[in-house]
């Protein structure tokens, strides 16, 4: 499918003034403008990512409430129970938590619900469970914000509960001894998008007055794969932590190092966004997420490694679960869908895995570039993950379709649903029917973001050592794409291995080597002589053991 390339306009005035008043490249302002950065102040702030400017934990709403408490707690010797979310957000705030709860020696267990016969979050038959096990307070973490059937069952039990949680609040809360959310009405914190590894973090300042830096390989890990943006405080958490996630002195992530074959290299953003969070996650999906807990919370290194090989073999039950669905769903699509009417894609089936119905929406979005659900079909009803492409609201989209659903949650870009299964195929239409209006006059092909257009002269060693300070790229911060037109293939184009292209380009006076992964697709599109636009980041390439800047291709297009 042709992309639409957007490239961002220039603002030479400001890049001028950023440029002077910080001492940094143009090419760096321009980044930062196109980023929403407008002032020096706001610039300088983004590019420090020094600890100590990270905000005083108790301007959080309740966070001397939640100090007092846990303090409390360890006095009269209470049991605490921490329940978390299933995914690497849960796994690592628990793991944090649990962390600091062993330093004060406070006795505590821990509670995952398992995805399949749980759900999702806090639920009502845990306060049964931890009022057996003599638990007078439970934290949860990731979760809970919204839980007001299940705190209210855990009071009734004489359980007070604190809530740690960064998903959005509705305007009623449960009644919780206390909750720490930014984004809930009346509290001052003044950044408000930390994941809830981050809020830990916060709370782990605030119990011990030390900022959390033993535990910050968690804290990167749980707010990268949480896909919350890498500004203010998560790109200080993300920077910080990155390093020390590399020299982990947590034995469960060594061991999780080393079943991933990354012990001895560089961890980035794309690390653990697809070789660690996925294998965290590959417990909860496929069975338990405990399993993931355990390995962070171990002591000793035979049982690391053994829990680490478990994550492995999820992982890759996990993958070949995921390729049969994905290649059922995509026969399903080229046999039901007809595109001239739908703007979304509806698919529903009996029996596919429920801990890979996201990922397959994801991958039909991806493909096809429509807003995706995928129904799993057991005993009438079915289970969905939604994925959505740039200018369909879902959940806004659910909202007008709530006749015909049993239960539904997310946000813009992603949710979940459940339905009977009698329902589907009207709430096809109804969605449809939302969708037709919303995106009339949107042309529904992806979009490549372009931060500006350079010549090649301007690609050097040095370029790429000045974007370096840009880093940790992701959410809210992505890798800086930039395009050149009119360039001349030099070299006929090569296939190498897994579908890379790989050839050289000239503007006439410069010559560089692009690479394509996965873009093998083009091969029979150029040839030697042909003029191309070229959108691509910028790599290292160090395979003759002379660093040179290569072209990492993200489209690539044959001039007219």
């Amino acid at each position: 499918m042709l992309k639409q390339w957007k490239i961002k306009p220039l603002n030479p005035q400001l890049q001028i003034l950023l440029s002077n008043a910080l001492n940094i490249d143009p090419i760096v302002a321009q980044l930062l403008i196109n980023r929403g950065i407008k002032t020096a102040q706001e610039a300088q702030s983004f590019l420090s990512t020094d600890l100590n400017h990270l905000h005083d934990p108790f301007l959080f709403k309740n966070m001397d409430t939640v100090v007092r408490r846990i303090q409390q707690a360890r006095e009269a010797r209470e049991r605490v129970l921490v329940f978390s979310d299933y995914d690497v957000d849960g796994v690592t705030s628990a793991a944090l938590l649990c962390g600091v709860l062993t330093d004060l020696g406070i006795d505590f267990l821990t509670h995952i619900p398992h995805r399949m016969d749980d759900g999702y979050g806090l639920n009502e038959g845990i306060a049964a469970t931890a009022k057996e096990k003599g638990v007078s307070l439970l934290i949860a973490v990731d979760c809970g914000i919204s839980a007001h059937k299940a705190v209210d069952k855990l009071n009734e039990a004489g359980i007070e509960v604190i809530i740690i949680d960064h998903h959005q609040p509705e305007d009623h809360l449960p009644k919780a001894v206390a909750i720490i959310n930014p984004k809930q009405k009346g509290c001052a914190y003044p950044f408000k998008d930390l994941a809830s590894v981050g809020l830990v973090a916060k709370l782990v300042h605030a119990l011990t007055g030390k900022t959390a830096e033993e535990w910050l390989d968690l804290v990167a890990l749980g707010t990268v794969a949480d896909i919350v943006p890498l500004r203010g405080e998560n790109r200080i958490f993300v920077k910080h932590g990155l390093p020390r996630l590399s020299q982990t002195k947590n034995i469960g992530l060594m061991a999780l190092l080393e079943t991933a074959k990354i012990r001895d290299k560089k961890i980035n953003p794309h690390s653990i966004g697809f070789i660690l969070g996925p294998r965290i996650n590959a417990t909860g999906r496929m069975d338990s997420a405990h399993k993931s807990l355990d390995l962070l919370l171990s002591r000793n290194a035979e049982e690391a490694l053994t829990l680490a090989q478990v994550l492995e073999t999820h992982n890759q039950q996990r993958q070949k679960m995921q390729r049969d669905v994905v290649k059922e769903a995509l026969e399903l699509v080229e046999q039901e869908v007809n595109f001239k009417e739908a703007r979304v894609i509806v698919l529903s089936k009996e029996g596919w895995h429920k801990g890979v119905l996201g990922i397959v929406a994801a991958r039909i979005t991806e493909k096809y570039y429509r807003p995706s659900i995928v129904i799993s079909l057991e005993n009438g009803v079915g289970t969905a993950s939604c994925r959505s492409v740039e200018g369909f609201h879902l959940y806004r989209a659910l909202s007008d379709c709530s006749d015909v659903l049993e239960n539904f949650g997310g946000h813009e870009g992603a949710a979940g649903l459940t339905i009977k299964e009698e329902n589907v195929t009207t709430f096809r239409n109804m969605i449809n029917e939302v969708a037709q209006k919303v995106l009339e006059n949107v042309n529904l092909v992806p979009t490549i973001s372009i931060d500006g257009e350079v010549p090649l002269s301007r690609l050097n060693l040095s370029l790429h050592e000045v974007l370096d300070t840009m880093e940790p790229f992701g959410e809210g911060n992505p890798e800086p794409i930039f395009c050149t037109r009119n360039l001349t293939v030099l070299s006929a184009p090569q296939v190498m291995g897994k579908e890379t292209l790989k050839f050289w380009v000239t503007d006439g006076n410069v010559s560089i080597s692009a690479v394509g992964f996965g873009m093998a697709k083009f091969r029979e599109m150029i040839q030697v002589k042909s003029v191309v636009d070229l959108a691509y980041t910028l790599m290292i390439d160090d395979w003759n053991k002379t660093p040179t800047v290569q072209l990492r291709l993200k489209d690539l297009r044959v001039s007219d």
